[in-house]
């Protein structure tokens, strides 16, 4: 019955226009946000350790202590999980726009917070910065739902699975921006406040200016949230949630008129007989939905997970990595805001080489082979890589070596990113019913953030030397980053393997896809094809 709905085909077959990219970059730059905030800390990590944990006479430059690190690293992890849920569940209830203003102010005030930490005590500053940073989290956890919610909702058939990738694909720009700025202020700092190595003089190699360096970089996150405000709250409410979910089919009608620029009928007779139609209307917890949808929700909640697993523990960690290879020189031959720079150059390059490039892929093919095909193809790689990096590893070690191992380590970026990075968040905003899809999306994303916090606290411990007099200061001996690596590579098998519950939405309506607009036998018949309507790569 939602097929015949005119201003729904309407937005279906609307040819590209310019409400498109004006939503892509509203919807995008949330996300732009939401990366600068969530991996800029991964570039100041080692400077609050200089900074707040240092110990007199100690031959190595301070370090935040294990318990400290896991904190600062995966508390921001733990807000984006209760943000997804409760903010997914909020756009179903409410209407996505009407959430969609409170997520982005709350990521403005907290990135501010962050760095507001004034005080010289450790215990203070850590605290003041992990509460700041948990209701960040929280802000940007809403942020995935309604995002990918609104641009799918937004989208014409034809292209929509390249317009949500866009709007995630943001997030490459904001990783790049994070480490371009962190370049930028660490040198000035540099130039301003030159200061000698650790090893030539443990105290004065961090400079006291040194604390403003991180807090410039966590606050700028404000900006982008701050500079769309505006336009997020000129954006009508999509015409989906209006029709479908609120059964006003006058003010949908009247909203896409004014988008698309066209003259649209009220259809309120039509959405009369919607509202009567029992056999679309059950609840998440509802047999119905396990029997139509239970598959879909495990397929799109597990591999997003298994992703998340081997994607945060690369992202967060890969300054480690670096050190362990050699890119970044040993911590005591640095002064503080030398280690800054290095770190974001580091990740910069890696941004720019893999990150960026993997989901402008997506987005250029992702409405030619299929979601299903891009993520299958992802995971095989990231499998077949990772290994390559675990197997030979001593290998890689050799200074020889090292271009050779940043290459792989590159590749497995790149495809994670032209890969299931982007297509586990693509897909719960097109297969699930209008009335459910922003909390089953937000589901799906935080079921990713458990395997982000899986990743990211595991993978600090996992990857220790398991001689307990080559750990990292305070941590437990732990497998070595060979074997952590032979465990990423079976996780991104099983990966593969839970593809396979994830249907094909390529060029079928939002509609179609969630058996909105059949009957209850047809509903039926249409969610089983969907099942295996695809097309697979190899």
């Amino acid at each position: 019955m939602a097929k015949e709905l005119q201003v729904l085909n309407a937005l279906d077959v609307a040819k590209t226009q310019w409400y498109h990219f004006t939503a892509i970059i509203i919807a995008g730059m949330g996300f732009f946000t939401d990366a600068y905030d969530l991996f800029c800390i991964s570039l100041v990590t080692k400077l609050l350790g200089r900074i707040y944990y240092h110990v007199d006479g100690a031959e190595k430059p301070g370090s935040l202590p294990p318990n400290v690190a896991a904190a600062v690293n995966g508390v921001a992890f733990c807000g984006t999980l209760s943000g997804q849920l409760f903010f997914g569940w909020l756009g179903d209830k409410m209407g996505r726009k009407r959430v969609y203003g409170m997520t982005l102010m709350l990521m403005v005030i907290c990135s501010i917070g962050s760095g507001l930490s004034f005080s010289s005590d450790a215990k203070a500053v850590i605290s003041t910065l992990c509460f700041f940073r948990f209701w960040l989290g929280f802000g940007i956890g809403g942020d995935y739902p309604l995002s990918a919610t609104i641009m799918s909702e937004y989208a014409n058939k034809k292209t929509r699975g390249a317009f949500i990738a866009a709007v995630f694909a943001m997030q490459g720009f904001g990783i790049l921006a994070g480490g371009i700025f962190a370049i930028i202020v660490s040198s000035a700092f540099k130039t301003k406040f030159d200061a000698p190595t650790y090893q030539e003089n443990a105290l004065a190699s961090t400079v006291p200016q040194a604390d403003y360096v991180w807090r410039i970089i966590v606050m700028v996150g404000a900006l982008p949230a701050l500079l769309t405000y505006y336009w997020r709250m000129k954006m009508p409410e999509t015409a989906r949630y209006t029709a479908l979910v609120a059964k006003n089919a006058k003010q949908a009608a009247s909203d896409m008129s004014k988008v698309l620029q066209v003259d649209l009928e009220a259809e309120e007779q039509k959405v009369e007989q919607l509202t009567e139609d029992k056999s679309n209307q059950f609840g998440l917890f509802t047999k119905k939905f396990l029997h139509r949808h239970g598959l879909h929700l495990l397929g799109t909640t597990s591999t997003w997970f298994l992703l998340d697993i081997a994607f945060y523990s690369q992202n967060l960690f890969q300054k480690d990595i670096f050190s362990a290879i050699g890119w970044i020189p040993k911590a005591e031959t640095m002064n503080a805001i030398d280690e800054v720079y290095k770190i974001a150059r580091a990740q910069t390059l890696i941004a720019l080489c893999s990150t960026v490039p993997g989901y402008w892929f997506t987005v250029a093919f992702i409405d030619r082979i299929g979601r299903f095909a891009i993520q299958l193809m992802g995971f095989f790689f990231m499998t077949v890589f990772m290994f390559a990096l675990a197997i030979p590893y001593k290998h890689w070690t050799h200074k020889d070596n090292r271009i050779g191992f940043v290459i792989i380590y590159s590749l497995t970026f790149f495809f994670a990113n032209f890969g299931p990075n982007a297509t586990t968040f693509v897909v719960p905003a097109e297969i699930f019913p209008a009335r459910l899809r922003s909390t089953c999306h937000g589901i799906s994303a935080a079921a990713g953030k458990l395997g982000a916090i899986v990743g990211a606290f595991g993978f600090l411990y996992m990857s220790q030397n398991s001689d307990k007099n080559k750990t990292d200061a305070g941590y437990p001996p732990g497998i070595g980053v060979r074997n952590s690596l032979i465990v990423l590579g079976v996780v991104n098998f099983f990966g593969i393997l839970f593809t396979f519950l994830v249907p094909e939405s390529n060029g079928r309506s939002l509609e179609e896809m969630s058996g909105e607009n059949e009957t209850d036998e047809g509903s039926e018949a249409n969610v089983e094809q969907g099942s295996h309507n695809r097309t697979v790569p190899f």
